[in-house]
C-alpha cells in the first residue's frame, strides 16, 4: 500500500472554487482502480488530499488519466503557492 499526501495552499478568494472542484470529481477518484481511500483536510487555505493506493502503479495510472489532467488543470489556477507531494509507506504502526 502506498500513502499519498498532496499539500495545496489556495488564494483565499478561491476556496469555495477548489471544494467546488473537489467535491465534483471525488467520487470519481475513489473509483480509480486501486484506490483505497481518499480524504480532504484543512486548515484555513491550506489543504491536503491524503489517500491509499494499492501501489505506486495504480497511482500513476490515476496521474496520466484524462481525470487528473482535466481536474488538476482547473485546480492548479487557484494555487496560492506551488503543491507539494509525498507518496509515503507505513515504517512502523502500532495498533
Amino acid at each position: 500500500m502506498l500513502k499519498r499526501l498532496v499539500k495545496m495552499t489556495f488564494q483565499p478568494d478561491k476556496v469555495n472554487d477548489f471544494i467546488a472542484v473537489f467535491e465534483e470529481s471525488k467520487h470519481k477518484i475513489r473509483a480509480m482502480p486501486g484506490c483505497h481511500h481518499l480524504e480532504l483536510w484543512r486548515s484555513g487555505s491550506v489543504f491536503f488530499t491524503y489517500s491509499i493506493w494499492e501501489s505506486e502503479q495504480a497511482l500513476n495510472h490515476y496521474r496520466y488519466s484524462e481525470l487528473f489532467k482535466s481536474t488538476w488543470a482547473r485546480t492548479k489556477p487557484l494555487f496560492a503557492e506551488k503543491a507539494e507531494a509525498w507518496s509515503l509507506q507505513i515504517e512502523s504502526e502500532t495498533a
